[in-house]
C-alpha cells in the first residue's frame, strides 16, 4: 500500500555547473524512502528556454522494473485571461 510519496529532482552535474536547464529526473519514494517510481520529462531544450514555465511536455512514470505505468502529457497552451479556452491541461 502506498498511502505517501516522497519526490525528489535529480540534480545533473551540468545543469548545476552551467545554470542550463536539462529534461527533469524524479525519483518518487515511499514514506520509508525506498524507489517505487520514476520519472522523466521530456520536452526539447527550445521548449525549456523559450516557454519556460509553459512549455510542453511528456512525463513518463516507470515501476522499479521500468515499465512506464502513467504518461502525462501537457501540449502547448495559452496562459492568459484573454483566451480562456486555451489555459493549461495534462
Amino acid at each position: 500500500q502506498l498511502d505517501q510519496i516522497i519526490i525528489h529532482q535529480q540534480v545533473e552535474l551540468l545543469e548545476a555547473i552551467l545554470g542550463t536547464e536539462t529534461s527533469s529526473k524524479y525519483e518518487i519514494k515511499n514514506h520509508l524512502g525506498q524507489r517505487v517510481y520514476f520519472a522523466v520529462e521530456e520536452n526539447g531544450c527550445f521548449d525549456r528556454k523559450l516557454c519556460s514555465p509553459l512549455r510542453p511536455f511528456t512525463i513518463r512514470i516507470a515501476d522499479s522494473a521500468g515499465r512506464e505505468v502513467i504518461r502525462v502529457i501537457r501540449p502547448l497552451r495559452c496562459n492568459s485571461c484573454c483566451f480562456p479556452c486555451l489555459l493549461q491541461q495534462v
